[in-house]
């Protein structure tokens, strides 16, 4: 129903009562590539899939550190990603400048919704196309494939540990990649914990956690073959020589 007429801003209806430009959002978030967060009680972990759009460019960031005690990861837009990543920084670091002490985690996430609120009451300001996962330590999203996964697995996060978290975040990147070989260079990973900053991952370590469960992949696989039954001896069932006739008796 002529929809050029009805999208080209955030505040005007179709006669059918539908918002294109939120559906456009909808849609941009659709074409991005997971983004996937764990928490336990000490640890959060985010992971994400690098996917360059050709073979002669590198893929785009989507982990954003905002503080040590704060990460985000994006699924979406990447520029819009890094608008808010940019804008969220200095909040944290006035806030500690100010008060000493680091952001509430809480605080920030209001201050960012009050800014992406603002998107629906000027009718020249577009959507930000994606959605934030924001890793922080406990104060007082996406693709079909990984959500399956979590959703098999989610009631034991609360009890691992470290190690097991990051394994749990890489294998749920794992099923994005719908039969793709998952290498380091494919997933950025990032850690942040009770006594441990905001970090990425190094390549290295990220390939070793691939190579230890992909090897007990491999083990498990081999230990359900069936070996092959042995032979019968000859004549251990009276079946083993059929051309030596009977004794007599």
């Amino acid at each position: 129903m002529f929809r050029n007429q009805y999208d080209t801003d955030v505040t005007t209806w179709s006669p059918t009562c539908r918002l294109f430009q939120v559906e456009y959002a909808m849609e941009a978030v659709k074409q991005g590539s997971a983004a996937i967060g764990l928490r336990s009680r000490s640890h959060v972990v985010l992971a994400c899939v690098n996917k360059a759009q050709s073979e002669l460019s590198s893929h785009q960031k989507k982990i954003f550190k905002v503080d040590d005690h704060i990460g985000v990861a994006i699924a979406g837009l990447t520029a819009d990603g890094r608008v808010l990543s940019r804008y969220m920084r200095p909040e944290a670091i006035n806030h500690s400048f100010t008060y000493e002490s680091p952001l509430p985690v809480g605080r920030l996430v209001v201050h960012l919704a009050d800014k992406a609120q603002l998107s629906h009451y000027f009718s020249l300001m577009l959507f930000y196309n994606l959605p934030i996962l924001m890793s922080a330590p406990k104060d007082h999203g996406n693709d079909p494939m990984a959500w399956t996964y979590l959703e098999r697995k989610f009631e034991s996060f609360a009890d691992s540990s470290r190690e097991d978290l990051i394994k749990d975040a890489i294998l749920a990147v794992r099923e994005t990649l719908q039969g793709e070989t998952l290498k380091s260079s494919l997933c950025t990973v990032s850690v942040l914990g009770v006594g441990e900053p905001f970090h990425f991952l190094d390549q290295e370590t990220i390939q070793k956690v691939i190579d230890t469960f992909e090897k007990v992949a491999n083990e498990e696989e081999g230990e359900g073959v069936a070996e092959p039954a042995a032979p019968a001896e000859e004549g251990g069932d009276g079946t083993g020589d059929q051309d030596v006739a009977p004794m007599e008796t």
